[in-house]
């Protein structure tokens, strides 16, 4: 997939616990925290799929979307600290061909001994061909930025509150 400026999309947040707890919490069952953090964001109830939703000029958009985690990998060295990536993908769950398809990278990595880093590195094809990237120029890019932000956050609110428990 091209990767130009209007197709990447990267955002960050932070958990206030060690990077193990939450690379552990990740690497148990990083799809049941997706599809929990975004749900309970939306409705604090419903754990069936992941949900991503933004809020772009007092319109509400929300998407169920499927996500696939690709790969699991966690760096270990002598010079710099430990880092896991997750290779994610998602789509929407109905009518995929009308939303674009995510793939990103979810790395999450220790700040200090009790914060650890989420980071999300992400490319998007718009939909529609010609006329999708049209769209993507004037608004679809805003709101898939808006959306992976929300990801992120939801996603490390919920790491937070659980951990804390």
């Amino acid at each position: 997939m091209p990767k130009n400026r209007h197709s990447e999309i990267r955002c960050y947040d932070y958990v206030n616990h060690s990077y193990e707890q939450v690379r552990d919490v990740l690497r148990q069952d990083a799809l049941a925290v997706f599809q929990r953090a975004t749900k309970s964001a939306v409705s604090r109830a419903q754990p069936v799929a992941a949900e991503l939703h933004v809020d772009f000029g007092g319109i509400g958009v929300k998407a169920d979307v499927k996500v696939n985690i690709k790969n699991i990998e966690e760096r270990l060295d002598s010079v710099s600290s430990p880092a896991t990536r997750l290779s994610v993908q998602w789509e929407a769950a109905t009518t995929p061909r009308l939303f674009p398809v995510m793939d990103g990278e979810l790395s999450i990595y220790p700040l200090t001994a009790t914060e650890t880093q989420l980071d999300f590195l992400g490319h998007y094809k718009p939909p529609f061909g010609a006329a999708g990237k049209a769209i993507d120029a004037m608004v679809g890019y805003r709101i898939a930025e808006l959306s992976v932000h929300h990801f992120v956050t939801d996603v490390a609110e919920y790491l937070r509150r659980t951990l804390s428990k």
